[in-house]
């Protein structure tokens, strides 16, 4: 029997706290890494999806995810995300920067969003799935 889904992430339901900062700077890294837009508040890679809400009661300090990293498809693309993120005078926490001792040829570049929340972009051609 063919499976139309499989074990992973349906989606993300991520909190900001104003969509007017935070929904441009999402909508042009991903467009840098490939996420198409489904709507102004969602993104989707065709098997996860990710939707935005707006939320004022929102704490920083709750406990959850240290961090989501997004894979990319090269090198360049880790680039063009480290270049993005310049431009936009985006906090740069490391890299672009090569951590071997992840996996052999693991590319990445850290950083905070408008709300300070921690992503990464990550070139991982070999990583153990």
């Amino acid at each position: 029997m063919d499976k139309k889904w499989k074990p992973g992430i349906n989606h993300i339901e991520f909190w900001i706290s104003n969509g007017e900062n935070s929904l441009p700077f999402y909508e042009g890294l991903f467009e840098i890494i490939g996420w198409k837009k489904l709507n102004d508040w969602a993104y989707s890679t065709g098997s996860i999806e990710i939707y935005f809400k707006e939320v004022s009661h929102a704490r920083k300090d709750t406990l959850g995810p240290r961090h989501i990293c997004f894979q990319a498809e090269s090198r360049e693309v880790v680039d063009s995300v480290f270049h993005y993120l310049v431009r936009n005078n985006i906090k740069i926490i490391r890299g672009p920067i090569e951590r071997n001792e992840y996996s052999e040829g693991y590319y990445t570049v850290d950083f905070y969003d408008p709300d300070g929340y921690v992503l990464e972009v990550a070139y991982t051609p070999n990583m153990v799935l």
